[in-house]
């Protein structure tokens, strides 16, 4: 079901990003970011750090997002028809002007052994110049591999405050510019950074990392990720069961078991933050 057209595939092959992607209704997403916004009042603990990035095993609404049909049908049309969700992470900005995203190429720190990844970003919210959109480098994902520093800067909304080893022209970079229910796609090693937001309001995106069976995780322990179409006749990664309801019991133990081995491979000695 690949809905992007030859010339949009053709763009994100050449610049490492495409944006904007309508994918729900203004009002979809905005029922989609009450829920966010609630589940974030109640549980603050599941909204942070690796947990963060799996709310999909203990939500049921987040499982939906990540398995929505519009979102699979455009990565689709990037990676191919067998999909899995490596982690769905929550990016709140709140209106503070200091947190940002240092420049930074996710490939670089992720363990996973090749570039069939795609990140699917919705925004649940407006994702403006005001408010602190994510800004690309066009062709950048078609660099080697840069060396980051990890600053650990409290501002930063990276887990390790990654920041790129090399001199970036600003003037180069677009500003990705998405409207609630629309999606941005980049490739796993595109440059990619955000300014503080200045908005007033929080900006809510979600970032949902879509893999092909093919990736498996070069970093300690086996990892886990969620088959949301296709098939995997690979077995790379532990399959993820979708919760049956919200917080149910065997969902919780399931997500704290993944805390706990990510903790002791790829987020090790990592604060516990996004």
């Amino acid at each position: 079901m690949r809905s992007l057209s030859r010339e949009q595939i053709a763009s994100y092959e050449r610049d490492g990003f495409l944006f904007p992607v309508p994918v729900m209704s203004p009002d979809g997403a905005a029922a989609y970011r009450a829920k966010l916004e609630r589940f974030r009042e109640e549980h603050p603990d599941y909204t942070t750090g690796i947990a963060g990035q799996k709310m999909h095993l203990v939500t049921t609404w987040m499982a939906e997002i990540i398995r929505h049909p519009r979102i699979l049908d455009a990565v689709e049309s990037l990676l191919g028809p067998d999909l899995l969700c490596w982690t769905a992470a929550l990016f709140a900005k709140d209106s503070d002007g200091k947190s940002f995203v240092s420049w930074h190429q996710d490939g670089n720190y992720w363990g996973l052994n090749n570039h069939e990844v795609a990140t699917a970003w919705l925004a649940l919210s407006p994702s403006t110049v005001e408010s602190g959109c994510m800004r690309m480098l066009p062709g950048s994902h078609a660099w080697e591999q840069v060396s980051h520093t990890d600053t650990y800067d409290d501002d930063n909304l990276l887990s390790r405050g990654q920041v790129m080893e090399t001199n970036i022209d600003e003037t180069k970079a677009r500003n990705i510019i998405v409207q609630p229910g629309e999606i941005s796609l980049h490739h796993v090693n595109v440059a990619h950074a955000s300014a503080p937001n200045h908005s007033g309001a929080t900006r809510f995106g979600i970032a949902i990392r879509y893999i092909t069976p093919n990736v498996r995780q070069g970093v300690g322990a086996k990892d886990s990720a969620t088959l949301v179409r296709g098939e995997d006749h690979i077995g790379n990664f532990e399959l993820e069961d979708r919760p049956a309801q919200d917080f149910n019991p065997a969902a919780v133990a399931l997500l704290e078991r993944v805390i706990a081995q990510r903790k002791q491979s790829i987020y090790q000695d990592t604060p516990d933050r996004d």
